[in-house]
């Protein structure tokens, strides 16, 4: 009897832990005016919510403030162990900070520290000025980065969010979940963004994540949190498992509570319903070569990878449209034919197929000591 009821208690948890899970998809009700879920590897959008309406984004601005330094820092531009020396007008800052004073000097990884941990204005803008000289030049590059990158609702005002002052500081929630695509594209970002707790000023000043997802949701690696009360709550979340990297984005939530549970709810959809397909490409067999210097050239492709439904993954299969030859000229890198991926014979994603050398035309020289080569074998 006692087994018959564990069994029944555990078949009702967990009907009831998947009603939890698919009330996103289904039902479409969180309190927040925009969101959206977005698999990080492919940038396959799992769901959303008004995710193109450009609105206030408080802290959540320093995703792109923290991506051109980290930009800067990949290029040589500049270093971690830097030391940046504070202005009047950075440490004029208010809202979250470090109390920074004009004259004190700190590392660059110090700042980045701060400004990921816990939100410091004073240190975002003191990296912008070291950057690019002041923070204004520095905004104009957030908003050419934001246009490359295809950012479409996007206007930056300041480095930080702030935005008591700011007329058009505005982002929309897809936008965000771009900008954070791109930073994650830089892992150091991760070893201070999935950090709960640190320290600055050798020890004397306590920086505490002001993502508390970092603390208690499993996977939790960043990003992003912030709040005015122009912009109320947001935050752009992000979590591993499984090899899977996903990004959610609240905005305009009425608590940070609020905002949290949002957070946690669509990365738990995400999780639950999503994996990823990762196929490893690589070399095929030589195609032949008609006219050319070589009898047949190497070819291959790049590893592929698909966000799908869980039940898709292990029915996807490839298969290679390639030509029985090709004629040369040749180059190195020319696109020669596809991989394609199918479920139940549609069509779900492609790759292209490409030469792995060059292969020249043969000329008549080169014909004639073929014909010879070919007669003396024989």
């Amino acid at each position: 009897m006692k087994n018959i009821l564990k069994m029944i208690v555990t078949i009702i948890v967990s009907v009831l832990l998947a009603f939890s899970v698919f009330s996103v998809e289904f039902s479409g009700e969180i309190d927040c005016k925009s969101a959206i879920l977005m698999e990080a590897s492919t940038g396959r959008v799992l769901y959303e919510k008004n995710a193109d309406e450009p609105l206030p984004p408080a802290s959540v601005t320093k995703i792109m403030t923290l991506l051109l330094i980290m930009e800067a820092i990949d290029s040589g531009k500049i270093a971690l162990t830097d030391k940046v020396t504070v202005s009047e007008y950075a440490a004029s800052m208010g809202g979250s900070q470090v109390f920074l004073e004009p004259g004190e000097t700190m590392t660059v990884e110090e700042m980045i520290k701060c400004v990921v941990i816990s939100s410091a204005n004073d240190c975002a803008v003191a990296l912008a000025e070291f950057l690019y000289g002041s923070e204004e030049s520095f905004v104009g590059e957030m908003n050419k980065r934001a246009a490359e990158l295809g950012m479409l609702n996007t206007i930056f005002e300041n480095t930080n969010g702030l935005d008591d002052t700011a007329s058009n500081h505005l982002i929309s929630a897809r936008d965000i979940a771009i900008m954070s695509r791109e930073l994650l594209n830089h892992p150091l970002i991760l070893n201070y963004s999935s950090t709960w707790m640190d320290s600055i000023r050798n020890g004397a000043f306590g920086l505490t994540n002001t993502n508390r997802l970092i603390r208690y949701y499993s996977g939790a690696n960043g990003l992003k949190t912030g709040s005015t009360a122009k912009a109320k709550f947001c935050i752009s979340a992000t979590a591993l498992r499984d090899n899977m990297q996903l990004i959610a984005v609240i905005m305009a939530a009425p608590t940070r509570d609020v905002r949290n549970n949002i957070a946690k709810q669509l990365l738990d959809f995400g999780f639950a319903n999503y994996g990823l397909f990762i196929h490893k490409g690589g070399e095929l067999e030589p195609i032949k070569v008609n006219g050319g210097t070589k009898e047949s050239c190497k070819v291959s492709y790049q590893n592929m990878n698909i966000t799908l439904e869980k039940e898709k993954i292990s029915k996807i299969t490839c298969r290679y449209v390639l030509p029985e030859y090709i004629t040369a000229p040749i180059e190195q890198g020319q696109k020669v034919g596809e991989a394609i991926f199918e479920y139940n014979g549609e069509k779900i994603a492609q790759t292209e197929v490409y030469a792995d050398e060059t292969v020249s035309k043969i000329n008549i020289i080169g014909i004639f000591f073929k014909v010879l080569a070919g007669f003396c074998l024989n």
